[in-house]
């Protein structure tokens, strides 16, 4: 087998991975336009950011946010990372006679079935997830899918 051959592909292999990634540069930026949203809408939110793992990478809390939507803002990112795919579609899913309900009591209560998550994703590749907290439940939901829209813009 030729060496060079395979070391290339290592290479390339890392270098796409690595394109994927949530940094907290992309994580802060992100935050950035989504809290400018926010102030436009009078909305005070609490804005996390979680990586493909579900890991939190950044959490901005806005003046004036809830206290509780610290907490919702990181599980709406863990739950969209976790199962890679938007609370607003979960909620979906969710409900009595739906597939998964029940879902929300697994993962330790951490799993939200309302709006506000959304998937990030880097050239088609799941990099993170986004959590948005603080206003009504249309407005979180819009601010979620609205970040998820702006960071193609940024990566």
């Amino acid at each position: 087998m030729d060496e060079q051959l395979i070391c290339r592909a290592v290479e390339q292999a890392v270098r796409e991975a690595g394109k994927a990634v949530m940094t907290l540069e992309k994580a802060k930026k992100l935050i950035e336009k989504v809290e400018r949203k926010a102030e436009e809408m009078g909305v005070s939110a609490i804005i996390a950011v979680a990586d493909r793992a579900a890991r939190p990478v950044a959490v901005h809390c806005m003046d004036n946010a809830y206290i509780a939507s610290f907490d919702i803002a990181l599980n709406k990112a863990y739950t969209s990372a976790a199962l890679k795919m938007s609370t607003k579609k979960l909620s979906g899913l969710s409900g009595p006679g739906q597939p998964l309900y029940g879902i929300q009591h697994t993962n330790e209560g951490k799993i939200v079935i309302f709006g506000g998550g959304e998937v990030l994703e880097i050239n088609g590749k799941i990099a993170g997830a986004l959590g948005v907290s603080g206003g009504t439940l249309e407005q979180d939901t819009f601010l979620a899918a609205y970040g998820k829209e702006v960071f193609g813009q940024i990566v």
